[in-house]
């Protein structure tokens, strides 16, 4: 058994293997775009070769400008034999070259509400789970998905809070106030990871270098001029987005978290959006409240597997 890197000359059999659909999320459209913006790599994707014959394939996700790729995409197989081992490798061969202080890749499943009930869905998420377990991604995260759109109506625009632009190191401050007592599973992960202050600063960056425009980015004041949170509109590769949006400690529990929320919705319409995304952890009941009284719609369910907090 031999791993490798994707070559240019292996195009042809990539695409074949994304016919299997199963629970990837690549199609021949999506992996092409991706391929020409560079969230898919030749240098992240790994093969298993047999006898100069593909016999698995995993696909990782990561942004252009980074070093190393932050989730799998798709994990495929055309074996004879148990793929569970074979990808169970090919994660660990992927995993290994990254140095320690580097974000911990992930493998996020994306599925419908009812997935557990379909025994065809379960039959495919169980053996790439247990190669991600194998290979050490142990925690799961189950995440609500919401969605907005135009015709389900804007929400009020808030009347209590005001809306200012601030500079990166205000935003790397107001990250770590509101990362305090977070329901949030990754935002405390990456806290066990790399302290409160590397946290934010890391969100910081992620969400500067997403698609979406810094120029939005806000932080909320109340009328006597105290800071209230943040919003952050942004946008990934798939569209608008919900990015982060957060209330300091003291003021939480008066539903301003619903004014933050309304005025990215707001922001995001503004600029022709024609739906809105957003995640956020089954644990995380405030959050989900919130997408649900501000419009947003439960449409999947976004099953992340990680490592541990260490």
């Amino acid at each position: 058994m031999t791993i490798r890197n994707t070559v240019e000359a292996d195009l042809d059999t990539i695409l074949a293997l994304i016919e299997q659909k199963s629970v990837n999320t690549v199609t021949h459209e999506r992996y092409l775009e991706y391929v020409a913006d560079g969230y898919y790599r030749d240098d992240w994707n790994w093969v298993v070769e047999e006898n100069g014959a593909i016999q698995a394939l995993a696909i990782w996700w990561g942004f252009p400008d980074a070093e190393h790729p932050l989730s799998i995409d798709g994990l495929y197989y055309v074996g004879d034999s148990d793929p569970v081992p074979v990808w169970t490798e090919l994660i660990k061969h992927a995993v290994a070259p990254r140095p320690a202080d580097a974000e911990p890749p992930e493998y996020h499943f994306f599925l419908t509400s009812d997935w557990q009930d379909q025994p065809d869905v379960v039959a495919a998420v169980e053996p790439r789970a247990q190669a991600a377990t194998a290979a050490g991604l142990t925690a799961i995260t189950d995440r609500l998905r919401y969605e907005w759109k135009p015709e389900y109506g804007l929400p009020p625009r808030s009347t209590r809070l005001r809306f200012e632009p601030a500079d990166d190191e205000a935003f790397v401050d107001v990250f770590m106030r509101v990362a305090k007592g977070s329901l949030d599973a990754g935002t405390a992960r990456e806290i066990a990871r790399i302290g409160a202050e590397g946290a934010a600063r890391e969100e910081v960056e992620i969400y500067t270098s997403m698609p979406g425009e810094r120029s939005w980015w806000r932080l909320a004041y109340d009328e006597g001029g105290e800071l209230i949170g943040f919003a952050i509109p942004s946008a990934n590769a798939g569209g608008p987005v919900v990015g982060y949006l957060g209330v300091v400690p003291e003021r939480r529990g008066n539903g301003l978290i619903d004014d933050l929320l309304a005025e990215i919705t707001h922001m995001l319409d503004e600029t022709g959006a024609e739906h809105i995304r957003a995640d956020t952890d089954f644990g995380n009941v405030p959050m989900a409240k919130s997408f649900e009284r501000q419009g947003y719609r439960n449409f999947a369910v976004r099953r992340v597997l990680s490592f541990p907090e260490s």
